[in-house]
């Protein structure tokens, strides 16, 4: 009753016991592996869980051991683009577990596949009994479908801890997601610090209070707030704090992919550096929700300082992809800054749409000399002028994933309408500040991040899907939990085992979803549950702005018509 669904599974007879002499061998490449693993059976079952003596594990002669190991990748399964690295073959026997990968990401998944195949109680930290920690005798063998499968976490309107970032990490690797998108800046708050330039951080990263629900019409219709809470907020992740996580991730094949907001959603920047902007007046981190008008301006000093923060990013940053941001950026300030025009014609750009590419070219560009890829929202391929080597993160429906694939840019997958976990999850009154659609398990279990209609070609340029975790409206861990689970699990299922054979059958989703969530109580998550919130998860009285599919669908298509192939 595995989660995601594995390609193949062939059950034994009988079981394996975990015990006091039940030892762990690993070869070298997998030596990160056998610490995780051991960690996790020791805190949870009390057992020593020892290493091997000797290689006797390894090469088949010993038993009571749980081998671990980077084999020959053509005995796997093969996952996207004849990828193995994370491809894996899990054999338990009852005197004997081999977990073999293509690469170490492989086995690690392979684990996975074996502590899920465990009591429940194996997720638990601490020790809860002596057992019995038995596993039915299997063969398992699997690949995920895509290469990008993961989650981005906003933590910009509302910061999360550096430890509570680390327990998502830990969330997403037990469900075989491997992407963690940080989105780090916003309007709303500034949470990394740049050393060239600390009022980023010192001035940036706080602001004197907090919009309590969603903005609401007033007698003409326009949207004002209806309440603040009167507590400032805040909190940055020093840099020391960045490798950290990075290196926690990274021991749980998670790559930590960062985001700098440009050129609209920066207020929190210019509110420390008012020289960026448009006006050059001082400005307050912005305390609404939305999006604010204020963006940078043009001149080659911001250009310079943002390449400067990117040079930081970089440097803490290992993952192949620099996010640079580029969605929704009001143009209401270039249009009636004389400065701003006179720029327009200078660079010889047609209007404000060619100005925004212009900026995110010059910061995509800067991010490639480094070596690496930039990725930004799908906005990016308005303006006509984006380098083919950029990656394009479709979140408007698919529309910007199908454009991105046909001009041949790779393409993240995000519709909000599919994935965007913020989203109501029923149209229950008692909802927690309801937002936009209603997006259940199972909507999300039915996520397909690659369009119709693409060629074979074009299909290869989508690398995978990640569902989206804007914060604005969640404050505290618990909230968390509850926007995110159970619907991650459905999202892990959708990336992974999208090619797996036969139907995407929501019923028997369901029947393994119903085991696994004994799985995500034992790791403490505050799930939501199939009947609806608890009373403490609710926010009676707090306005929330829902939609119908029909509205939203309708924005969805006038927001993108200008790209639209």
């Amino acid at each position: 009753m595995l989660i995601p669904r594995p390609r193949r599974t062939e059950p034994g007879v009988g079981a394996f016991a975990i015990t006091p002499s039940t030892r762990i061998a690993a070869d070298a490449a997998s030596e990160s592996v056998r610490l995780y693993l051991q960690q996790t059976l020791r805190g949870s079952t009390g057992l020593p869980v020892r290493d091997a003596d000797d290689s006797a594990g390894i090469d088949g002669a010993a038993t009571d051991v749980i081998v671990l190991r980077v084999a020959d990748v053509d005995t796997l399964p093969s996952g996207p683009a004849g990828d193995r690295s994370e491809s894996f073959r899990l054999r338990i026997a009852p005197d004997r577990i081999e977990v073999t990968g293509g690469g170490p990401a492989g086995v690690f998944y392979g684990v996975q596949a074996l502590l899920q195949s465990l009591p429940a109680d194996v997720y638990r930290k601490g020790r809860v009994g002596t057992g019995p920690w038995t596993v039915a005798a299997v063969i398992v063998e699997d690949a995920p479908a895509f290469a990008w499968r993961g989650v981005m976490l906003d933590v910009a309107r509302h910061f999360r801890t550096k430890h509570e970032v680390m327990r998502v990490i830990d969330q997403l690797a037990a469900h075989r997601l491997n992407r963690l998108h940080f989105h780090l800046t916003e309007d709303q708050g500034w949470r990394i610090e740049i050393r060239k330039y600390p009022r980023l951080t010192e001035v940036g990263s706080w602001r004197k209070e907090s919009q309590v629900g969603a903005h609401v019409p007033d007698a003409d219709g326009v949207l004002h707030p209806v309440a603040f809470d009167g507590r400032p907020h805040g909190g940055y992740y020093t840099q020391d704090d960045i490798r950290e996580i990075v290196a926690y991730a990274a021991d749980r094949f998670v790559t930590v992919v960062p985001e700098i907001e440009t050129p609209g959603h920066v207020r929190a920047a210019l509110a420390a550096y008012p020289a960026l902007g448009v006006t050059g007046e001082p400005i307050d981190v912005w305390t609404e929700w939305g999006i604010a008008d204020d963006v940078l301006n043009a001149e080659e000093s911001t250009i310079t300082f943002f390449q400067d923060v990117l040079d930081e990013v970089i440097a803490l940053f290992p993952s192949e992809y620099i996010g640079v941001g580029g969605d929704e950026c009001p143009k209401v300030q270039w249009q009636d800054d004389p400065s701003t025009q006179e720029r327009i014609r200078e660079l010889g750009l047609a209007d404000e749409e060619q100005l925004q590419a212009w900026i995110i070219g010059r910061l995509a560009a800067h991010v490639e000399s480094h070596g690496r890829r930039a990725f930004g929202w799908d906005e990016i391929l308005e303006g006509g002028t984006l380098s083919k080597s950029a990656t394009v993160l479709s979140w408007r429906g698919l529309t910007g994933a199908r454009t991105a694939a046909k001009r041949g840019h790779d393409v993240i997958s995000a519709p909000d309408d599919q994935v965007y976990l913020d989203y109501r999850q029923s149209d229950l009154e008692t909802e927690p500040i309801p937002v936009s659609i209603v997006l259940t398990v199972d909507d999300v279990f039915a996520f397909d991040p690659v369009p119709a209609d693409l060629t074979d070609a074009e299909r290869a340029h989508v690398i995978g899907g990640q569902g989206n975790m804007w914060t604005e409206h969640v404050d505290t861990a618990r909230k968390l939990d509850y926007q995110l689970f159970p619907r991650v699990a459905a999202l892990a299922e959708a990336l992974w085992s999208a090619d797996v054979a036969g139907p995407r059958d929501v019923a028997e989703f369901r029947g393994r979803l119903a085991e696994h969530l004994a799985r995500l109580e034992a790791m403490g998550i505050e799930y939501r549950h199939d009947a609806g919130p608890f009373p403490w998860e609710q926010r009676p009285g707090v306005p929330g702005r829902p939609h119908s599919r029909e509205e939203r669908a309708a924005y969805i298509d006038a927001v993108t018509a200008n790209i639209a192939d």
